[in-house]
């Protein structure tokens, strides 16, 4: 085995952290063997990697810096209790969540965490997604927060819309392609034996659950696939769908950075929990525990 270089000592010979070692291997720029799950590096090939590229011991300064509470970004889906609790929680925390699918694909070690509810085999959230993109890197998929999603619609139309059947020529207000929301759209349209083209979909898109809800109540559209806070900050009529759980996917070090352990640390406090009520549809009583804990 001593012909081969663990992800540590392959680190510690090109001084860079493990992580960067991990986005080589992603990026295939590595030669490296997978053995029972563990990556090694042969010597003989690394060394000549090295001298073919001029990869060679850089100085630390030219590193990427570790994600510290200055720059701690969490990207992906939307959700408005976690946004609630980044500002609450004076974490230092920003946001940009413009889509689970738009994190999955953005996500690097730029940002510190991702928003996820992506639909998978058998019921499971997020699991599936996060194996297959980075089944092979030390992250840990956490739950945050389990909540009702379904259909949202003004009490106004005076009607029960309890199915997506029901919905007919109502106009239907879509998420963008990227979002989360739109991958449990399809999921639930196919349970009812339904395609995209059944739907009256207006020509503008909401980027947000709130949006969403909010060109609802405004009338620019009858019907939208939701969760239930957004329904009842806008006073609309909530038929559950589904109950999702939408999870925080982070780098394991990152886990531990002092920003986001004030994110955590606020959230076992009442006040979290406090909200959570007030916002409706959601259970947090599984907050923090482990779905997914990579290499």
């Amino acid at each position: 085995m001593t012909e081969y270089l663990t992800t540590r000592e392959l680190a510690a010979m090109l001084r860079v952290k493990e992580r960067k070692v991990y986005d080589l291997v992603a990026a295939g720029s590595l030669p490296v063997h997978r053995v029972t799950g563990k990556l090694l590096f042969p010597k003989v090939e690394i060394e000549e990697w090295i001298l073919a590229s001029g990869a060679a011991a850089k100085p630390n300064q030219n590193q990427r810096k570790q994600v510290s509470s200055e720059a701690a970004v969490i990207i992906g889906g939307h959700d408005p209790l976690l946004e609630w609790a980044l500002r609450a929680s004076h974490s230092g925390i920003a946001s940009f969540m413009d889509g689970a699918v738009d994190g999955l694909q953005r996500w690097s070690d730029h940002y510190l965490a991702v928003g996820l509810h992506v639909p998978g085999p058998d019921g499971e959230w997020n699991v599936a997604s996060v194996s297959s993109a980075y089944g092979d890197q030390p992250v840990v998929l956490i739950e945050w927060a389990k909540r009702k999603r379904g259909l949202i619609y003004r009490a106004d139309l005076h009607r029960a819309i309890d199915s997506f059947k029901a919905i007919g020529k109502l106009r239907f207000q879509s998420r963008q392609a990227e979002s989360g929301s739109e991958l449990v759209l399809a999921h639930l349209l196919e349970r009812e034996g339904l395609k995209r083209t059944a739907l009256n979909c207006v020509d503008a898109i909401e980027r947000s659950e709130m949006d969403l809800a909010m060109a609802i109540a405004n009338g620019k559209a009858d019907v939208g696939l939701g969760i239930e806070a957004s329904a009842r900050q806008f006073q609309l009529e909530f038929k559950e769908m589904v109950e999702e759980r939408f999870d925080l996917l982070i780098w394991r070090k990152a886990y531990f950075d002092p920003a986001f352990q004030t994110l955590v640390r606020f959230c076992a406090g009442d006040a979290f929990k406090s909200r959570a009520r007030e916002f409706g549809g959601y259970d947090i009583a599984g907050f923090g525990t482990v779905h997914f804990n990579g290499p």
